[in-house]
């Protein structure tokens, strides 16, 4: 969220990118309601006053029938503003959780993904001497994945990795992880199976509350079993990624400036509905409800240099994984309206899938700024002892699925052979799959 008194101040920044972000927020409607909120507080707190000063006078004595009526009334009087205040608090709550993140000035002005901007390329499309397979040919030759069986089981969208393919995938993830302990991250296995807050917190709910016809997560519908038997009715949910639960670590929390910025990752299954996604990529496993990913996660004081060097510095990172892989990659800033609204500045990583003759999305890094500290309440106390909220930033170093894609692909050979990456070869435990 934005601070209230910001958008207070810069209404028409703020309107602005809510235009440019096509997210859909009465920003002068917001500002009303802060208003009168703001006048049932002062309300409410002079009624409260008045209540206090009528016992105070009253106090050891017995109250006379005149104070007996005007404590009677004033307690009326609290109780009705309390209730005003409680809906258009709920109504300011509702309209706050939209208001969007400012986008850096170098975020292209867009309406959607086609205006997203192409800022580096690395290696060119693999050209074959004979007509190459898609992946779905290569696995079920190999027999690496078993798609039929999965739908069988799974239901749609499911899948069996099998064989050299599941070396092939722990390799991905364990070499992205050595990666990043090298770099200096710390690595997580977080929780997949989290509470509420963690996902509101971290944006990936619409709005203040799960909304099953947009959300694209898996809620859990059975109820929790405690230690003492008892029955715990909440909402728990599957995690997309592992950077909810990996920001919500430190959720209600007042960190150290010394000790920032820090620099976690983690390796999780990853749940997605993809509710959105009705039509597209109907076959395979380019989208599919569950992956395995490697994330990052930053964490730094509040300022926006140091957060763009951090996520300079993830993009180098996943850039650095792919070219270890020898695939063909590109970057993309990504434009205004193909941003989500919590997001300062972001990249995506594209890598290169002959079967699509396009590079297909392999990882995608955001700046949020404070937008989601607001949220999770994480806070720390800087040199001057002032408590500021943090910046936070996420990144796909690899996901399992797609690089798989695009490494059957573009290393396959002429005889329906698939040459290993060297990186991977130490877990594959061969040069070639055939």
């Amino acid at each position: 969220m934005l601070n209230i008194k910001f958008i207070r101040e810069n209404p028409e920044v703020v309107k602005e990118a809510v235009k440019n972000k096509n997210v859909k927020i009465n920003i002068d409607k917001l500002l009303k309601i802060d208003e009168k909120r703001r006048e049932l507080t002062l309300k409410f707190d002079e009624l409260q006053a008045e209540r206090n000063k009528l016992a105070k006078n009253a106090k050891g004595k017995k109250p006379t029938a005149k104070q007996i009526k005007e404590g009677k009334k004033l307690k009326i009087k609290s109780l009705e503003a309390e209730e005003e205040f409680k809906k258009i608090d709920k109504e300011y709550f509702d309209l706050m959780v939209k208001v969007p993140t400012i986008p850096s000035s170098d975020t292209p002005i867009g309406k959607n993904e086609k205006d997203n901007v192409e800022v580096y390329k690395w290696g060119e499309p693999t050209k074959f001497d004979f007509e190459p397979k898609n992946y779905i040919e290569l696995a079920e030759n190999l027999d690496l994945l078993d798609i039929e069986r999965g739908t069988k089981v799974a239901g749609y969208r499911g899948y069996y990795v099998k064989n050299e393919a599941v070396m092939l995938q722990m390799g991905l993830m364990m070499y992205a992880l050595e990666k990043l302990i090298a770099k200096g991250f710390k690595p997580m296995i977080p929780p997949t199976l989290i509470r509420e807050f963690a996902l509101f917190g971290s944006g990936y709910f619409s709005g203040k509350e799960y909304n099953p016809e947009v959300d694209e997560i898996y809620k859990i519908a059975n109820y929790e079993i405690l230690a003492d038997g008892s029955v715990k009715k909440e909402n728990k949910f599957l995690a997309g990624t592992s950077e909810p639960s990996l920001l919500a670590y430190y959720a209600n929390e007042i960190l150290d400036e010394k000790d920032l910025p820090m620099k976690l990752c983690g390796f999780s299954q990853c749940y997605r509905s993809e509710i959105g996604s009705y039509g597209k990529d109907t076959k395979g496993i380019y989208r599919v409800h569950e992956f395995m990913k490697v994330e990052q996660v930053c964490i730094s004081k509040a300022d926006v240099q140091e957060s763009d060097k951090l996520q300079e510095e993830m993009v180098e990172i996943s850039k650095e994984l792919h070219q270890d892989l020898g695939l063909p990659y590109r970057v993309l800033q990504i434009c205004t309206g193909d941003m989500s609204a919590g997001k300062y500045k972001m990249f995506d990583l594209e890598a290169w899938m002959p079967s699509r003759n396009s590079y297909g999305e392999t990882g995608s890094a955001s700046n949020f700024l404070d937008w989601q500290s607001r949220r999770l309440n994480v806070k720390y106390n800087d040199k001057d002892g002032n408590k500021k909220f943090v910046y936070m930033l996420n990144n796909t170093a690899l996901p399992s699925v797609r690089p798989l894609i695009s490494i059957l692909e573009n290393y396959q050979q002429k005889d329906g052979t698939i040459v290993v990456p060297k990186v991977l070869r130490k877990w594959v435990g061969k040069e070639k799959i055939g």
